[in-house]
């Protein structure tokens, strides 16, 4: 365990070093949702009650789409150098590679809704009726869904010819009842109708499946041709 966290760790650390150099990912992820915000803002001016009902989706989708461009990256620096060949044949677990990219996203996705979030409450003056503070363990859950997935089907379409396009056709279906969940949870922390606790535990267990799954999967995917 200690050797698939040091692996994990430098792996992360890597990733991390590289796009505080490029910020590649993080400014394209941060053009796209603002222009997503901008042109819905212009596009309808709603109620603060209408707000609190559309907003959650608005930012999920917003957040999902622009999660896409980061996730397009995640392997194609590997290509470069064949970096990607050297993982394959060394002993390190493949686990620990996709443990590091999905981290690695995870914290691209997340620091773009920490920066995008202040924007939606004053573009749409939203203001959470209900308890506030689960907003966070469905951000965190919602986010991992994403990026968990989007990992593990990024590193599918690498070597296809239009892994831009591909990616987005493998990821949108499986997405589907985690962005449900999570928009719905979402809408009804921010009207305060009822709980979303059942949306976050059904959340919990989508992500455990998926994870488990992807990390079970992942080093036939890794050594595809």
């Amino acid at each position: 365990m200690s050797r698939l966290a040091a692996i994990t760790g430098a792996a992360l650390a890597k990733d991390l070093r590289l796009e505080w150099r490029s910020k590649d990912a993080i400014n394209a992820m941060l053009f796209f949702a603002l222009l997503v915000v901008v042109i819905f803002s212009f596009s309808f001016n709603p109620t603060a009650e209408e707000s609190r009902q559309i907003a959650g989706g608005l930012i999920w989708v917003a957040f999902l789409f622009a999660a896409v461009v980061a996730l397009n990256q995640t392997w194609a620096r590997e290509l470069r150098n064949q970096v990607l060949d050297a993982y394959r044949v060394s002993p390190a677990p493949a686990s620990a590679l996709f443990l590091s990219k999905a981290l690695g996203n995870f914290i691209f996705v997340s620091v773009l809704e920490a920066l995008m979030a202040p924007l939606f409450i004053i573009f749409y003056s939203l203001r959470a009726l209900g308890p506030t503070w689960q907003l966070i363990p469905v951000s965190a859950l919602g986010t991992w869904a994403i990026v968990v997935n989007g990992t593990f089907f990024a590193a599918m379409s690498l070597r296809t010819r239009s892994r831009e396009i591909m990616l987005p056709l493998l990821l949108f279906p499986i997405s589907i009842p985690a962005l449900l969940a999570t928009v719905n949870a979402t809408t009804l922390i921010l009207t305060g109708e009822a709980s979303a606790k059942v949306w976050i535990v059904l959340l919990l267990a989508y992500d455990v499946v998926f994870t488990t799954g992807c990390l079970l999967l992942f080093e036939i995917v890794l050594h595809a041709e």
